[in-house]
């Protein structure tokens, strides 16, 4: 016969314990050491809120809740009270047009976003006297392609009407609004040689002190540079925005390097046009 402890009874055999004591019948349980966690509440999107200006000049407005360049420029319509189609592309932290600071598939959380509207439109004649046009195209992502870069001593070189920035709405009264960048440089590679054709070209208004301004771009890296976030907002063409941490030095200039390489490809640094 089994003699009863202090507490007067053993536990049964594999019942539970707790401090090295049985528990009585009808004790509650105590809560199980182990097992799933309690699901955590959802994190909370950050609200991402910009500041943009109209690049010739205007009050600082406030935009959110765009992902991507379209939904963008219609957010900073609203704004302004501007269609949408007004807007030529926008530059970031700097209203001056520096082909370096172009938007493009990301923003930093801190960038200041400044959008270049139409302003004048003018016909140009062209004379194709050698293969290469001297230009480099390149597009908004909304329909407009614009000059990114002119070549020193080539054929645009020496239109002095012509300016980077400049819109490129038709081609001999063609009108290319809604054409890929690549696709505007495939109908100029293929002008014939010596046979005049038109460009009619929208500038992007100017403010007054970028008046008289043809190619110029910032001398110094960190000119009219507001701030740099730290982390990201990753544009994309389907899909919703997604907000990454900012890449760390040696992922930029991989990153640069690849730009380079797909901007060569797709024809907009063609040495032909």
């Amino acid at each position: 016969m089994q003699r009863a402890g202090r507490h007067g009874r053993q536990p049964p055999e594999g019942g539970p314990m707790e401090n090295g004591v049985g528990q009585e019948p009808g004790t509650p349980e105590p809560p199980a050491a182990a097992g799933p966690a309690a699901p955590r509440a959802p994190r909370a999107r950050p609200r991402l809120v910009f500041h943009t200006q109209l690049a010739h000049g205007s009050p600082t407005g406030r935009i959110e809740g765009f992902t991507n360049v379209k939904e963008l420029y219609a957010k900073i319509a609203e704004v302004f009270d501007i269609s949408p189609t007004e807007i030529l592309f926008c530059t970031l932290n700097t209203h001056k047009v520096d082909m370096q600071k172009l938007l493009g598939g990301q923003i930093g959380l801190e960038d200041f976003i400044f959008a270049h509207v139409r302003g004048e439109t003018k016909e140009v004649e062209v004379t194709k006297t050698e293969d290469a046009l001297g230009l480099t195209i390149t597009d908004n992502g909304a329909g407009y392609a614009f000059i990114k870069r002119i070549k020193e001593g080539s054929i645009i070189n020496r239109l002095q009407t012509v300016c980077v920035g400049d819109s490129i709405e038709a081609i001999n009264d063609h009108t290319i609004v809604g054409c890929r960048h690549y696709e505007v440089a495939r109908m100029l590679r293929e002008l014939p040689r010596a046979q005049p054709f038109t460009l009619r070209l929208v500038q992007p208004k100017k403010a007054f002190d970028m008046i008289g301004q043809r190619t110029r771009t910032s001398k110094s890296p960190g000119e009219g540079r507001v701030a740099t976030g730290k982390e990201t907002l990753r544009l994309r063409t389907q899909g919703p925005a997604v907000l990454e941490e900012g890449p760390s030095p040696s992922e930029e200039e991989a990153a640069r390097q690849v730009d380079d390489l797909l901007e060569s490809y797709m024809g907009i640094r063609d040495s032909e046009l």
